[in-house]
């Protein structure tokens, strides 16, 4: 199908602006740009920030939070969330509406993990650190309120990147054992040979010429990217590795590597799914305020959870039209007391 029209039309709108130059200017009209899109504020039963230990005591904040309806609720399902940004830009406050939504729509309760940033600090620092975060979550599940045995990675772009990297870095390690990893149109592969990019590398919101220097900033030495922690699709073997779903955007330049990833995955005897969101274009997590087509990753994202928990017999969110019920409620308390963090 065709660009999502009212993307289109904000596309258009973008190539007639400058773009800032300087990191700290990139970050800030980033930050404000993607918030923009978003639209309202949704509800959730309960948001806090926690701070855990990370590598060398490197003090890491991280985010929670409860889905609608599930405060009362014990042991329940949890995602550990890496943000998008090309590893140097975007924060857990920007993230902070996606993660909402993402809650209600899972019906689990979300870890966002505030990674360090490239390119003060450069790979393996991120990916590092969200391995830190997953160890945090998972060795505190019973004060958390979660069950330890349906966890998930998740992350979009090159949070999607950190996410599968994790998945790879906890069975090289051992543990800590994840069910699923969710992953939104994720960077996968240092390299820009792929039909999705020659077909959208310009002119479709993430261009190649970005992601270039995401790369730039991300890696101390160009040699890394060839590191399956880097590049999971370089991965040597795929045995063991925790199912899978990955959705991608159809105009988007790293789509071919995200169904890539998928078929990888496959081939190794993993279970994996890859769905293609018609008409969407990379980033489109921040979108729901531009276009309704939008939501649609957060509706698979949720049908995607439900059945990957529901496989352990304990889904936790009960019937559909119970699911259904609280999404419902939780959309119409957008403007309700939980708009910020707390």
């Amino acid at each position: 199908m065709p660009v999502d029209p009212h993307i289109n039309a904000f596309l258009t709108r973008l190539s007639s602006t400058a773009a800032p130059l300087v990191l700290e200017e990139v970050r800030a009209a980033t930050e404000v740009g993607l918030r923009a899109l978003q639209g309202e504020t949704e509800a959730v039963d309960a948001v806090a920030d926690h701070e855990a230990s990370g590598p060398a005591g490197h003090p890491l904040r991280i985010r929670s939070y409860v889905p609608a309806g599930r405060a009362q609720d014990d042991a329940l399902p949890a995602i550990v969330f890496a943000h998008g940004g090309g590893w140097f830009q975007c924060s857990l406050d920007l993230y902070d509406n996606p993660c909402r939504a993402l809650a209600n729509a899972t019906q689990c309760k979300v870890f966002s993990v505030d990674y360090r940033l490239a390119p003060e600090n450069k790979f393996p620092v991120p990916v590092e650190d969200v391995y830190a975060g997953l160890q945090w979550v998972s060795g505190n599940a019973a004060r958390l309120g979660i069950d330890a045995s349906r966890i998930a990675v998740c992350g979009d772009s090159a949070g999607g990147n950190l996410a599968a990297a994790v998945a790879i870095m906890a069975r090289d390690r051992g543990g800590p054992a994840i069910a699923h990893q969710l992953l939104l149109y994720p960077v996968m592969d240092y390299a820009f040979s792929t039909q999705s990019y020659q077909a959208y590398g310009r002119n479709f919101f993430l261009t190649e010429e970005i992601m270039r220097y995401c790369w730039f900033t991300y890696l101390l030495n160009e040699s890394d990217g060839a590191l399956p922690y880097a590049s999971p699709l370089r991965v040597p073997t795929t045995t063991g590795l925790p199912p899978a779903t990955v959705l991608v955007c159809e105009f988007d330049p790293l789509r071919d590597e995200g169904e890539a990833y998928a078929r990888r995955l496959r081939e190794g005897g993993v279970a994996a799914q890859d769905h293609r969101l018609p008409g969407m274009v990379h980033a489109c997590i921040h979108m729901s305020g531009l276009t309704p087509a939008a939501r649609r990753l957060f509706e698979l994202a949720g049908q995607a959870m439900r059945m990957a928990f529901a496989a352990s017999g304990a889904e936790g969110a009960g019937s559909d039209s119970a699911f259904t019920a609280r999404r419902a409620a939780a959309l119409a308390g957008r403007s309700g007391p939980l708009n910020a963090p707390g």
